[in-house]
């Protein structure tokens, strides 16, 4: 029969060593743990490190779609009651007066206000989304500085989450679900990068047209 050889006592590690390996083993997982776990997965960056990684972008993407499908289970959850219109009221004819009052002398024509389809932008661009799809468009913008943006989609309303980062420091000023356009002004809460994610929750493509003007650098596709 065949005895495996059991080692020395001098061969085994003593318990000092099991410690210390246990500590460096403890340490290096933390490290990783808020360096990259944290950034990638829950986008939290105590250190900053994930932001020049790469990592926490990642994170605040994957907290878009479970925020997303969340609220995508609640809403299938939830019936619709259809609500009944209230009948309109019957218009009322005023009495005819004895004699006619005398007509009145037209009022002079003044030039009418400038519409939105006047409004001259910096940047427009247009992009289709296949069902489930989603994209990024940001301005690099200084703190304090303010955007005027217009989108619209065609074949379907979308998701849109409007938020920045930049240096360490991220915000997310509006979200919607199943919004066919918007438009408004964007003032940026320090200095980075503004914008907005898109997504497209129907069956079918939809195509985004995107306008900016304003005071930013340049309007840039991050995804």
């Amino acid at each position: 029969m065949y005895n495996t050889n059991r080692p020395n006592r001098e061969e085994l590690p003593s318990t000092a060593k099991l410690i210390r390996s246990t500590i460096i083993a403890a340490i290096v997982a933390l490290v990783l743990l808020v360096t990259v776990v944290m950034p990638a997965e829950y986008a939290l960056d105590p250190t900053g490190a994930g932001r020049v990684l790469g990592l926490t972008e990642m994170g605040e993407i994957k907290e878009q779609l479970a925020e997303e499908a969340a609220a995508d289970a609640a809403a299938q959850m939830v019936a619709v009651q259809p609500q009944t219109e209230a009948p309109a009221p019957a218009s009322v004819e005023p009495a005819a007066t004895a004699e006619a009052a005398p007509e009145a002398e037209p009022a002079p024509e003044e030039p009418a206000p400038a519409t939105a389809d006047e409004t001259e932008w910096k940047d427009e661009v247009r992009f289709v989304l296949t069902p489930g799809q989603g994209t990024e468009f940001k301005l690099t913008m200084n703190e304090g500085a303010i955007a005027r943006f217009s989108w619209e989609s065609e074949g379907g309303p979308v998701n849109f989450d409007t938020h920045g980062d930049g240096a360490g420091r991220s915000i997310s000023y509006e979200k919607g679900r199943g919004v066919p356009e918007d438009e408004g002004e964007l003032e940026a809460a320090f200095t980075g990068n503004h914008g907005w994610f898109f997504r497209n929750r129907n069956n079918n493509n939809v195509t985004m047209v995107l306008r900016t003007g304003g005071d930013y650098g340049e309007l840039k596709k991050m995804l």
